[in-house]
């Protein structure tokens, strides 16, 4: 259980992020989670560093945000996707760093992301699909007052069985 409330800000990604995001990306432990299922080269992740830092989600309708804290540095990283501006809504996935999990990042990273989104993208509900296995990402999310909407049986294909994915959803504006 996450125990102590640390304080976290968002900003774009940067050339010096490469190395964490390399280690993220080439996690095969947490593919199941995600959408990529292969390994990243560090040239792949510095063309889309560099093709991200000027993206504009209404254009892209995804971005990604780094989560940064003093005296760390770059703790995770935050994706908004599948915006969708005129029913204000987004898709949120976030990703905290496996050495720092159970510290209450996460929290902070999903208070820090719907101040965000609600101030500055105007957006009225955020919502994900998390793995029924993925216990530490349910409870995050329940603590942080997202509510469970629904099951997307046999969803998600890890290796030899099929996964049902938990929809949850929070109105944040």
């Amino acid at each position: 259980m996450e125990e102590n409330n640390p304080s976290v800000h968002l900003r774009a990604m940067e050339p010096e992020d490469i190395d964490a995001i390399y280690q993220w990306e080439n996690d095969p432990s947490i593919w199941v989670y995600g959408t990529a299922h292969q390994p990243f080269s560090k040239a792949a992740l510095q063309r889309f560093i560099d093709n991200d830092s000027g993206n504009d989600i209404h254009t892209s309708r995804q971005i990604r945000l780094m989560a940064d804290t003093d005296g760390i540095g770059a703790i995770g990283c935050i994706d908004l996707y599948d915006f969708d501006p005129y029913n204000r809504r987004a898709a949120v996935g976030i990703l905290t760093d496996s050495r720092l999990r159970n510290q209450g990042y996460g929290s902070a990273m999903l208070k820090a992301v719907e101040l965000f989104a609600a101030e500055h993208l105007n957006i009225h509900q955020l919502y994900c699909d998390i793995a029924s296995n993925n216990t530490i990402s349910i409870h995050l999310f329940k603590r942080q007052g997202y509510t469970l909407c629904g099951t997307l049986k046999e969803w998600i294909w890890d290796n030899d069985k099929w996964i049902d994915a938990l929809s949850f959803q929070k109105i944040i504006k």
